[in-house]
């Protein structure tokens, strides 16, 4: 289980392979509740969260309850996902967990939809070797059915399995593990297919919401969904007087039905106590103290979790650190806004992260903010243009920053209780959110305030950073191959990146591109693309339709650059006019030297 990390759609080819296989190919093991990629995933304490865990198990135990869908909704932070494998793991203690499915938007195979189906039956069919067969014979019977609706999925591949057993008496429903969790269903993403936008995160959600209510509900299946999520619009307008799950649904409010005061007072203490067995102070914080972080909480979880990561680092001192975060708490008693107190522990946090890390004489001049920002977009994605759907490895979006190596590693140096690194199959090494509401707070201007990184700012500097690439490319005369190129291996993917980008990046970048696009233009910038193309074309070859989408960037560009600076725009479009009158002989003859080289 450990080796699947990817899914892949149902294909024609699938027909000649077993239904089984087919279906490994088609699930998302890091969204097992017990899954390693989600090792050691948040919980509740063992005295925590108490009333709140034991009225979904109440609902999931009883049977014989009318609603047998159940959604948790709450703000960010506000402890769902740790509720979630709370109770993920009482099921599995109690033998009546039947499948769980962990969304997370930033691990591509667990965020969106396709999948979903495939990891349900799949553990269902592990609960029970009769029901596991009915849903090989079903696929086998139909190899495409992954590319159908989720809807077909389910009714193939769940529905009517369990109701053929039912009626031969193969499946004792009062036995069978009926517990499907479903957790953070806002998480679930836009997905594409052939670069094309196939449906809106919101639409998937629907969708999936749509395909249990029709199968699972409908059919008077015996199992109990617990879905948890943030209040956003597909399971609000569900949720809602006139929406298909108003009555079906039982509903919780995590933010309205129970106070988490008590319970965060108790994690918080605890810790704090271990805290105080390991540097040998049980005296280092006061009750007060707690008690002024659990008021600053304003409800969330999270922001309780964020401070101990803080404050627990091994190499700071926790007195020091958590009288940081205290000056920054509200001590009055005026009424603030929802995450107003996270706000202001995630200010503090990188402030003294941006302080510290400016203040190395090896960064003078350097912006942490817009490095940290430009790292956060590589890993979410550049939203007003869908950019960055494949982030890059850490070390490659450093190098592309015109930053040494490892120079990740220091700028988050202080940010260890928000960033983790991880890697993956692959080897790559990758930067990791902890928590969604960090993105969210460095998104939203009115929240980050002076500490706001505009994504216009951040692809201005990355267009900056992909001409200077280009212009200290070592390209000689008598250079002509990709590989001759005195370059290391992960220069050369650097340098392949900024030619790939430079167009997308000048497009979306601010007026203040003007003068560093001039000296790129004298400098002779133009030319070293030129020469530069034909050696990428012949070594990685580029489709048709992503050179003219290069092409088209660059056109609508120098469209508005025309007005202020002819001359340069003159240039580029000559360029352009030249790259497209050879683009057929271009690729003719990149492709017949792939097919010499062996490619």
């Amino acid at each position: 289980m450990g080796d699947l990390h990817v899914h892949a759609g149902g294909g024609a080819e699938n027909g000649s392979i077993g239904g089984w296989e087919l279906l490994l190919r088609n699930i998302a093991p890091n969204a097992l509740h017990d899954s390693s990629a989600r090792y050691d995933a948040p919980k509740c304490d063992e005295d925590t969260r108490v009333e709140v865990t034991g009225e979904i198990m109440d609902w999931i135990q009883d049977r014989s309850a009318p609603q047998r869908i159940l959604c948790m909704t709450g703000a960010a932070g506000a402890g769902k996902s740790a509720l979630q494998q709370t109770i993920a793991e009482c099921c599995a203690q109690a033998d009546i967990l039947g499948a769980a499915f962990f969304f997370s938007s930033t691990d591509s195979t667990r965020n969106t939809i396709s999948p979903v189906v495939g990891t349900i039956a799949y553990q269902l069919g592990l609960k029970h070797p009769p029901l596991q067969r009915a849903i090989v014979t079903a696929l086998e019977r139909d190899p495409l059915i992954f590319s159908r609706s989720l809807q077909s999925q389910m009714q193939r591949l769940i529905v009517v399995p369990i109701k053929e057993l039912r009626k031969e008496e193969k499946l004792d429903v009062d036995t069978f593990p009926h517990a499907i969790l479903i957790d953070g269903l806002d998480e679930c993403k836009v997905e594409s297919v052939d670069n094309a936008l196939a449906a809106k995160g919101e639409d998937q959600q629907a969708e999936l919401l749509s395909a249990i209510a029709h199968c699972i509900l409908d059919n008077d299946l015996p199992f109990r969904v617990f879905i948890a999520s943030r209040p956003e619009w597909a399971i609000h307008t569900a949720l809602e007087p006139g929406g298909h799950l108003h009555q079906a649904a039982y509903r919780i409010q995590l933010s309205d039905k129970y106070d988490a005061s008590v319970d965060m007072y108790r994690y918080l203490q605890r810790r704090f106590e271990d805290i105080g067995l390991r540097i040998r102070n049980p005296r280092w914080f006061t009750e007060d103290s707690i008690h002024r972080l659990v008021k600053a909480a304003s409800g969330q979880f999270i922001y309780v979790a964020t401070v101990y990561k803080y404050i627990s680092e091994r190499r700071a001192s926790p007195e020091e650190r958590l009288n940081i975060i205290l000056t920054w708490t509200p001590s009055n008693d005026l009424r603030t806004r929802p995450f107003e107190g996270l706000d202001r522990l995630y200010t503090n946090i990188l402030l003294t992260a941006k302080k510290a890390y400016e203040g190395v004489d090896t960064h003078h001049g350097r912006d942490f903010l817009l490095l940290l920002r430009a790292h956060h977009i590589n890993i979410t994605g550049l939203h007003p243009y869908g950019a960055f759907t494949k982030p890059s490895s850490a070390d490659r979006f450093s190098a592309l920053l015109h930053l040494e190596p490892r120079a990740e590693e220091t700028l988050i140096s202080d940010l260890r209780s928000l960033f983790a690194f991880e890697t993956d199959k692959d080897g790559k090494t990758k930067l990791r959110l902890y928590h969604q509401s960090f993105s969210d707070f460095l998104d939203a201007e009115s929240r980050a305030k002076a500490l706001f990184v505009s994504e216009y700012r951040v692809v201005t500097h990355l267009a900056e950073c992909c001409m200077q690439h280009i212009i200290q490319s070592p390209i000689a005369v008598d250079c002509l191959e990709w590989e001759q190129l005195p370059l290391s291996p992960l220069s050369k993917l650097t340098l392949k990146e900024a030619v790939n980008d430079l167009p997308f990046f000048l497009n979306c970048a601010t007026a203040s591109i003007i003068d560093k696009l001039l000296d790129f233009t004298q400098s002779g910038g133009w030319q070293k693309i030129n020469d530069l193309l034909p050696m990428l074309l012949r070594l990685y070859g580029w489709p048709f339709q992503q050179f003219d989408r290069w092409i088209s960037h660059l056109d609508q560009f120098t469209s508005k650059l025309i007005a202020r600076e002819p001359e340069a725009a003159a240039t580029i479009n000559e360029c352009i006019g030249e790259w497209e009158s050879d683009k057929q002989r271009v690729y003719a003859k990149g492709y017949q030297d792939r097919l010499d080289l062996g490619y």
